[in-house]
């Protein structure tokens, strides 16, 4: 059945909810420097002037994504161009979490807040289970096909509920958690992988994964992976190093 283009592009409210959740996510990020710096001891000015910093970054990132995306220079078509995109998200999620930030965030914030800071993908798997309804991305990456990542969603709230109560670190618990969340993560980013218009394309369903590649949609690998796949390796430096002394 042929869409109309209000259809085709994603309802006002779809395109709303997901922009309202790619910012919120990027504010989350610019917090927990900020948080992070102050608990580490630094002075307020010095803490404000970091979080300043970050959401300037952050604040660029998104209007580059977003730019390139709507100008269309982000696209499937030979030479596959938005596929240059994923390798950058990967090296900025372990680049941010791997560096001396990454390090003040893993050791500075409560593991309650690094769990629970996930929860933001109960609702990102929402709004594309609505995408797949709306008709933009093919069933298969929504949690009606292969996508179980509303699981981690889900657990990130309760167990960092838990943890918050608890006052507990439960190391194994949540390095178990950890590696769950991270292997849903990384399904899902081949099932999407191989729904894109190339070679390597499995699922031969329409529609294939092109969505992405336009605005604001290509905030889902740019903002919401990337903040998701900092997140577990953040964790993974909290539980499996030791803080500096």
């Amino acid at each position: 059945m042929t869409q109309s283009p209000a259809v085709a592009d994603g309802s006002v409210v779809l395109r709303a909810s997901f922009v309202a959740l790619s910012l919120f996510v990027a504010g989350m990020v610019v917090a927990a420097v900020y948080w992070s710096s102050r608990r580490s001891g630094l002075a307020e000015a010095e803490s404000r002037r970091r979080s300043i910093v970050a959401a300037g970054l952050a604040a660029l990132w998104l209007a580059m994504t977003g730019l390139a995306a709507a100008a269309g220079a982000l696209h499937f078509t030979p030479p596959p161009t938005m596929l240059l995109l994923f390798p950058i998200v990967f090296g900025l999620a372990f680049g941010i979490a791997l560096s001396p930030l990454g390090r003040r965030i893993a050791f500075g914030l409560p593991i309650a807040a690094l769990v629970g800071y996930q929860g933001f993908r109960l609702v990102v798997e929402l709004l594309m289970h609505r995408a797949y309804t709306e008709g933009l991305m093919p069933v298969q990456m929504s949690y009606s096909g292969r996508n179980y990542d509303i699981a981690t969603g889900i657990t990130a709230v309760l167990l960092g509920a838990w943890l918050a109560f608890t006052r507990r670190e439960s190391r194994g618990l949540v390095l178990l958690w950890n590696t769950l969340g991270l292997a849903l993560l990384v399904n899902i980013l081949v099932v999407a992988l191989l729904s894109t218009p190339t070679p390597m394309r499995v699922f031969m369903n329409e529609p294939a994964n092109v969505w992405i590649s336009r605005a604001p949609w290509v905030w889902l690998p740019a903002v919401l992976v990337l903040a998701a796949l900092c997140g577990h390796v953040l964790v993974y430096r909290r539980l499996l190093s030791a803080p500096a002394t």
